[in-house]
């Protein structure tokens, strides 16, 4: 076990020492094009900051409303039928938006009904396999000016519902 905590704690500062190798020996101002990444990295920030706030504040406004709740509490007849918990529900939909918030769900979650439980299990696994779709699609393509977003949506929702799918199952199989 030491010896995977040892590589695991070796492995990033190695892999700068091999970029900043190769850059020396390509005879590259590796400091300066290391700035010039990191003015790069501040400009996008300042361009997405917008959009991550109105966002970040959306989802909060939408989770301590009880919107969420309220949803998952309309949609219990459904998700019954495709083995899916209401409980579950306010994660999933907030997992599209927010990664953080649906963490802090996910520990909610983990605190009422145990992490072996079927409903920690299913939590586990979908916050693996699926994305926060609105989120990544408003910052990726404002930062590209991307206006034109044609079948990205659908196929984002489709990969999501997959995901949710594929953790029911494995939830399912693990948890008999």
């Amino acid at each position: 076990m030491n010896t995977l905590v040892t590589i695991s704690n070796m492995i990033l500062p190695v892999v700068i020492l091999i970029i900043v190798a190769i850059g020396l020996g390509r005879k590259k101002d590796v400091y300066g094009l290391f700035i010039k990444g990191a003015e790069d990295g501040i400009q996008t920030v300042i361009k997405i900051m917008p959009t991550l706030i109105g966002l970040m504040v959306a989802v909060g406004v939408l989770r301590a409303s009880g919107f969420f709740d309220f949803l998952a509490m309309i949609l219990s007849p459904v998700v019954k039928v495709f083995a899916l918990p209401a409980e579950v529900v306010p994660f999933l939909l907030i997992k599209m938006f927010s990664s953080s918030a649906a963490t802090g769900l996910a520990l909610d979650l983990f605190k009422t009904y145990g992490t072996d439980s079927y409903i920690g299990t299913l939590v586990s696994l979908s916050m693996s396999s699926t994305e926060t779709v609105f989120y990544t699609m408003s910052v990726y393509f404002m930062v590209v000016k991307i206006t034109k977003t044609r079948y990205t949506l659908a196929g984002a929702l489709l990969a999501t519902v997959s995901g949710v799918a594929a953790s029911v199952v494995l939830a399912l199989w693990m948890c008999g």
